[in-house]
């Protein structure tokens, strides 16, 4: 972080380390009612002595239940959290899942054009790179009393232990320690929370009164679902092509080694060589949707302006949104891009793409690569460190691969749900040996690559990378079979889990 000088736009002046989101969030966190009152006492004590929030700063409250707000109300307290920006924003999923919605241009701007790392503090279960937003780089996971903390403070640069959090009445510093509620004040509301009839009442309401929204919604009738012309929900392309006969998921050909096997991959390229730590986020973001990825401009296409684009979470039930968002977080660093003077990586979804007719490698967004690659009938593979696929193990990240083309990814470890998704999609896992990886094989991106398993797929045997450099020479690797069991085989065999569940259901 480069210091905490501060930049101005108008009446907003913003610097390193300075909050700009604050959110008590999360249907986790929110269903502890000890910590929910803690943060009403201290909004409290904080209003009593004079202590504000900066209106720049991004403040809501929304809890996974009404529950929540119900006992706020009756304990009085509602109205303090109001008071520092704290109002209800609406019941489950937000911020953590990236829909706390832009900052104001005018603060985007200062932020991207001061490089500026800047904060958000949240009671959420997630911070993963650009989910929160894309334009915050630190942003930390605390408890709902000191969300409120620190929206006080406006800086996560402060030691809330030893400095005050701000300058309450008559210019006094204020500091945690006079406005941290003590436990018998949280105990003495706790009945508030206990209510048992109240959680009866409020649950019983889901049944008898479902809201105007629900009630508007139409439905058809029939044996099969009526697929609707929306940028929201399509039928998804996972059973295209189905037949009930059993196929192997791999790209069948003859490899430079000359063996043939239906389940090796041959003459593959390299679509990303990542480092160490790649989660399901960068692979496939919760978050904002940005205009200028393929993402955003399928949907200005489709006539969906920016103000209406939403998130790629809840867009999950469209494949053309989801498939384009694929690596596309903002903060991903495919390592085959070369460095700039100053030795920065290129941040996004980015790739060289080669279409080896001699001409030089083309920058581009990976799923327009991806869909020049699979035009061409040729598959592709992605190489990674440690621990690949970590974070939430949301099933878009291995769909998303999947769609893109990629038949294998080469990895130092992964992360057992997602290796495991991987397998149930149709894209094999294989593992480096102890001691090996792209970087040690020296690869640079333009190499052809030919995966060749047991004929078998016997569960984490031996496979064989065979690497084809671009001055023709040929270099053969061991590496791990990460298909762990044999019910992952028959999942592979049948081209992932879903068709053959399929295969099952029809056959029974």
């Amino acid at each position: 972080m480069a210091g905490a000088t501060a930049h101005s736009s108008g009446d907003v002046t913003v610097g390193n380390g300075d909050v700009l989101i604050a959110a008590i969030t999360s249907c986790t966190n929110t269903s502890n009612p000890s910590v929910l009152l803690a943060a009403g006492l201290l909004a409290k004590k904080a209003v009593e002595a004079g202590l504000k929030v900066q209106p720049h700063i991004k403040t809501s409250l929304a809890p996974g239940s009404r529950i929540v707000t119900e006992y706020l109300t009756e304990t009085g307290l509602l109205p303090y959290l109001e008071k520092l920006g704290f109002a209800l924003a609406g019941y489950g999923c937000t911020t953590c899942i990236g829909n706390a919605g832009d900052l104001t241009p005018e603060i985007n701007d200062l932020i991207t054009k001061n490089d500026l790392v800047c904060a958000s503090v949240l009671s959420g279960n997630r911070n993963f790179e650009a989910r929160i937003h894309p334009n915050l780089k630190a942003n930390f996971l605390a408890s709902p009393p000191l969300v409120v903390a620190y929206a006080i403070a406006g800086t996560v640069l402060r030691d809330l232990m030893t400095e005050p959090v701000g300058k309450g009445k008559g210019g006094k510093d204020v500091y945690l320690g006079d406005i941290w509620p003590t436990s018998d004040e949280i105990y003495k509301l706790m009945k508030f929370a206990m209510n048992g009839k109240a959680f009866r009442e409020n649950y019983a309401k889901v049944k008898t009164e479902p809201g105007k929204l629900w009630g508007d919604i139409k439905g058809v009738s029939g044996d099969s679902y009526t697929w609707p012309i929306s940028t929201y929900i399509a039928e998804p392309p996972f059973f295209k092509d189905f037949a009930m006969e059993n196929i192997a998921a791999g790209a069948s050909g003859t490899g430079a080694s000359g063996q043939k096997d239906s389940n090796s991959v041959t003459g593959a390229r390299i679509m990303a060589l990542f480092g160490d730590s790649i989660t399901t986020d960068h692979i496939s973001p919760a978050g904002s949707i940005k205009a200028s990825s393929p993402a955003g401009l399928w949907l200005q296409a489709h006539g969906v302006q920016k103000a209406d684009f939403n998130s790629y979470g809840a867009r999950r039930g469209n494949h053309d949104v989801m498939m384009r968002g694929t690596f596309a977080n903002v903060r991903i660093k495919n390592l085959m891009i070369p460095p700039d003077a100053t030795g920065s990586r290129e941040e996004g979804g980015v790739t060289l793409y080669r279409n080896g007719a001699g001409t030089a490698p083309e920058k581009m967004f990976i799923y327009d690569a991806a869909m020049k690659y699979m035009a061409e009938g040729r598959p592709t593979v992605i190489f990674a460190g440690e621990e690949y696929g970590t974070g939430s193990s949301r099933d878009w990240a291995a769909k998303g691969t999947q769609l893109l083309g990629i038949k294998a990814v080469v990895a130092r470890s992964f992360e057992r749900i997602h290796r495991s998704n991987l397998v149930g999609m149709g894209v094999l896992p294989l593992q480096f040996k102890a001691g090996e990886s792209w970087q040690t094989l020296k690869l640079a991106g333009d190499e052809i690559i030919d995966v060749i398993p047991h004929p078998e797929l016997k569960p984490q045997s031996d496979a064989k990378l065979v690497i084809t450099r671009a001055d023709g020479s040929r270099q053969e690797v061991v590496v791990t079979l990460r298909v762990d069991t044999p019910i992952e085989v028959d999942y592979y065999m049948n081209g992932g889990i879903l068709p053959y569940v399929l295969r099952q259901l029809l056959a029974a």
